[in-house]
């Protein structure tokens, strides 16, 4: 499996149970909100240039390093 980044897919990331719970961290209800499923082939980048991704991308930093050191 490919390391993990802000340039993997949500879904990608979604399917990794360790990148699941980066996500959830910064962005709690994320895993049950509606709209990952319209986002869910986007890049997580992508997603943070969004108004509404606020709460990545003030944290970008954090969770690509968190994402990178995923096994």
């Amino acid at each position: 499996m490919a390391k993990l980044s802000l340039d993997s897919k949500i879904k990608e990331i979604m399917r990794n149970p360790q990148g699941k719970e980066v996500l959830l961290k910064y962005a709690p209800g994320f895993a049950t909100n509606p709209a990952v499923k319209m986002i869910q082939m986007m890049s997580l980048r992508k997603v943070m240039a969004y108004p509404e991704a606020a709460e990545f991308a003030a944290n970008a930093e954090a969770i690509e390093k968190e994402l990178a050191e995923i096994e």
